[in-house]
């Protein structure tokens, strides 16, 4: 997908998000998001996700820089730029004592332009728990609800906040359906998820953000391919790594031993491989629990955070603070 060739639907440059107290929790972030595009949000706790979401959803006034939704400020311009938006929050709030068709009804009322109850409710799978009350649901199913009325307006730009937490494997990936059909439509999603492999199926691109600052951007590929691929196996009886022909020639960047398999990083893939299994055919070794894996995005994540968290001396107490501090009313 060329992202220069497309409708800017979503456009932030240099925003930033301050607290009361001084706390920045989005500190000068800048990117876009096209028609018909999906792009996923990510970042450790405390990373910004929520205070940037909020900010593009006109809930509050950037403390510094600029967000345009379809052409306007999601704040100043609010009454344009909100009918033509959805948004499905991490929970609802609905009234526990209503129907699943009452609560579709009511928030129909308040939607203009909305889609007939039944439609939505048909496209998440609900149409035959229309009679059932918010409080006999289960977490799956409100989370197919919020999702529901997210999308009673017909929304050009959708916003999915941890969209299918709470679902079974099954429900996810109807869910994950549903949101392809929605973009191959031309609407605009932007997702915050903690499952990497969703953002990773689904994500046409996607920014991880750190400490209020993005610490990488683009397709998935692309941020993958920023990291080593990952070879192991088990060292046999006797053989120590200094046994083995020599590792760097062959590409690999970094190894060590860890529960008995040899671990070695890789920016050559299949040349590391290649030679790993020539060098074993020719000295008969057997290379037990053998696995040959080209970088994911969890790896990539779970880099970001180690090495933000050797920047910060303790990374889960920095992210733990940050993450408190989102919640505090802005200055």
């Amino acid at each position: 997908m060329d992202i220069s060739k497309q409708e800017q639907v979503i456009e932030v440059t240099g925003l930033r998000r301050v607290y009361r107290g001084g706390y920045e929790a989005v500190r000068g972030i800048s990117f876009s998001v096209g028609r018909g595009e999906i792009f996923a949000l990510l970042g450790t706790n405390g990373a910004g996700k929520t205070s940037t979401v909020e900010l593009l959803e006109g809930m509050d006034r950037p403390a510094g820089g600029r967000v345009r939704i379809l052409g306007h400020d999601p704040y100043t311009e609010r009454a344009l730029v909100r009918p033509r938006t959805g948004v499905m929050l991490q929970e609802g709030g609905f009234p526990s004592e209503l129907t699943v068709a009452e609560t579709a009804r009511m928030w129909a009322g308040c939607t203009s332009g909305a889609r007939p109850e039944s439609e939505v409710l048909g496209l998440v799978g609900l149409r035959g728990r229309t009679d059932v009350k918010v409080k006999q649901l289960s977490g799956g199913e409100r989370r197919r609800l919020d999702l529901a009325l997210a999308l009673l307006g017909d929304p050009e730009v959708l916003f999915l906040d941890e969209p299918t937490t709470g679902l079974d494997a099954e429900g996810r990936r109807e869910t994950w359906e549903l949101v392809r059909a929605l973009r191959d439509r031309g609407t605009t999603v932007l997702l915050t998820t903690h499952y990497l492999e969703e953002a990773e199926d689904l994500a046409d691109r996607l920014a991880i953000l750190h400490d209020g600052v993005i610490a990488a951007s683009g397709t998935p590929a692309e941020v993958t391919a920023a990291r080593p691929s990952l070879i192991s196996f088990e060292l046999p009886p006797g053989l120590l790594p200094a046994d083995l022909p020599p590792l760097a020639p062959m590409g690999v960047v970094d190894h060590g031993v860890e529960g008995g398999l040899l671990r070695m990083h890789t920016r050559e893939l299949q040349r590391t491989a290649t030679e790993l299994l020539t060098w074993a055919a020719r000295e008969g070794v057997e290379m037990r629990r053998l696995d040959v894996r080209s970088a994911s995005l969890e790896e990539a994540f779970l880099d970001i955070a180690r090495e933000a968290g050797g920047r910060h001396g303790n990374g889960e107490g920095a992210v733990g603070r940050g993450g408190a501090r989102e919640t505090e009313k802005t200055a």
